[in-house]
């Protein structure tokens, strides 16, 4: 069975300066919950804001590192979750019921991705 990538984005400058509300992150618990009963959920976290971060590039056979935030980016992961589904739409109905979790002010976009095998 395919295995998903969903990537979570969000707009660091206007989140909750709080994070996510006691109360959100019950309902994506009980969701994290379900998803992983059905067994679809293999992994899942968020991740710290971009400014605990490092960007690592490659370019013209040069590495260079960048600390967080990073200015220039109007939306960061801010978390993922890897996913076992049957096909792609099973696994953008999962990330749909994910995003609903949130409150009316959050803007979250969900990249999601079929993990290529081999």
């Amino acid at each position: 069975m395919p295995r998903y990538l969903s990537l979570v984005r969000i707009d660091e400058n206007n989140a909750p300066a709080g994070g996510p509300s006691d109360e959100l992150m019950q309902r994506m618990g009980e969701l994290i919950e379900e998803i992983t009963k059905a067994g679809v959920m293999l992994a899942t976290d968020g991740l710290t804001p971009s400014a605990q971060g490092k960007r690592v590039r490659w370019e013209g056979g040069e590495l260079s590192v960048t600390d967080g935030p990073f200015t220039e980016t109007k939306e960061v992961v801010g978390g993922y979750a890897i996913m076992q589904c049957k096909d792609m739409a099973e696994a953008v109905e999962w990330t749909k019921r994910f995003l609903k979790v949130h409150e009316e002010f959050w803007t979250v976009t969900c990249e999601v991705r079929e993990i290529a095998e081999g």
